[in-house]
């Protein structure tokens, strides 16, 4: 993949769909070989490449950063978590494991109720299941749960007094994310793993024609 064509729409929307799953790279691999960029294209190219291959890996460390600034504020990491997870619903891959497990384990107890949080069939278009599906979490619309979230969320931010610490957190996660996607030099795995979803991702598209 060349990186340099890609837009930043693209990197954001390959990252809602893509498969979060994913184990985090180790250690080794993801504080190794460091270089400055020799251009601005260059850097450009790289800093898509690391946001897309280490995703996990910087998701773990933003999330270390934000609980290190709220040890003093119990209050504020319920808070963090509930945003966390609403953003998290807004990944296609996340939004349905989630609705998968939780209906999972509720028909363990209630299959009466489970059998209602199952997601509404998929609408046919000329005999084929249409490309932009919905999507429901435990039989609602997923924004239902977003809006939920953010809401309760919103309100733990604001009775914690922890909005000031979050903002500050936020930003060193966020710059140390931007500084090693910046300097962390992509390797020849980290290549063949973009290529190896490219062709996951048509492959699936074909299976679904």
């Amino acid at each position: 993949m060349d990186w340099g064509t890609v837009t930043t729409e693209d990197l954001i929307e390959a990252l809602r769909e893509v498969d979060w799953s994913s184990p985090p790279r180790p250690p080794s691999e993801f504080f190794s070989r460091f270089t400055f960029p020799r251009s601005s294209s260059k850097w450009n190219s790289r800093v898509k490449c690391n946001l897309y291959y280490y995703r996990t890996n910087y998701f773990i460390m933003i999330v270390a950063i934000l609980a290190l600034g709220f040890l003093r504020r119990p209050l504020a990491i319920v808070a963090a978590f509930l945003t966390t997870l609403s953003i998290a619903f807004l990944n296609d891959s996340f939004a349905g494991t989630f609705s998968e497990k939780v209906t999972r384990t509720v028909r363990q107890f209630s299959p009466h109720l489970a059998a209602k949080m199952r997601p509404p069939l998929t609408p046919v278009i000329r005999g084929r299941p249409s490309a932009k599906r919905a999507i429901f979490i435990c039989g609602r619309p997923r924004w239902v749960f977003v809006l939920i979230f953010s809401l309760a969320s919103f309100f733990l931010w604001f009775a914690s007094c922890g909005l000031l610490t979050v903002l500050w957190a936020l930003a060193i996660g966020l710059l140390s994310t931007l500084l090693h996607a910046s300097f962390r030099t992509p390797n020849l795995k980290a290549r063949l793993n973009t290529f190896r979803e490219e062709f996951r991702a048509v492959w699936r598209n074909y299976s679904e024609l």
